[in-house]
């Protein structure tokens, strides 16, 4: 076994390689169990992208492992400026999370539109804006915005909450 994980040392490459054969013998084995009647004015059916996408993945999984088992190597990432030795900033992290949170909590009950605003405001106001009545206007037309743009656009309604009827 020493000589298997002295050969593959250096190779974590080797483990994305599973993972995306993985990723499409999964899609594969889900695109097979879909269930179509067949048709003959629609000869593709709804199975070929996902048999085309499965395809990809297992052969993109096989020439990556080629590539590292042949000595091919991923370049290190250059970075990001950021000072990894300075802790989280979890006076912003905390209230971000809430604002999710919070957003989950409210989207059934009060609706997209009230849950969204608090999203969007208590967002803005966690990454630091103090300007709280521009941000409390600028989060419910982009909370309406997207209310109607799901609902017109895409055919797709967002649920109103105490809003119901008058939206």
């Amino acid at each position: 076994m020493t000589s298997l994980t002295t050969g593959l040392k250096g190779r974590s490459e080797l483990g994305v390689a599973l993972l995306l054969g993985a990723a499409g013998v999964l899609v594969f084995l889900d695109a097979n169990g879909l269930v179509t009647p067949y048709s003959k004015s629609d000869p593709v059916g709804p199975k070929t992208v996902p048999f085309i996408v499965a395809g990809m993945l297992v052969v993109c999984a096989i020439l990556l492992a080629v590539n590292v088992l042949r000595g091919g190597k991923g370049e290190a990432e250059g970075g990001e400026d950021v000072d990894l030795a300075h802790p989280a900033d979890w006076k912003t992290v905390l209230p971000l999370a809430g604002a999710f949170i919070l957003n989950i909590l409210l989207i059934d009950w009060a609706g997209w539109v009230i849950s969204g605003t608090v999203l969007f405001w208590g967002s803005v106001l966690a990454l630091g804006s103090r300007h709280f009545v521009r941000d409390g206007l600028i989060s419910v037309a982009l909370s309406l915005l997207t209310f109607y743009g799901f609902y017109l656009g895409l055919g797709i309604a967002l649920p109103a909450g105490l809003l119901e009827g008058i939206l």
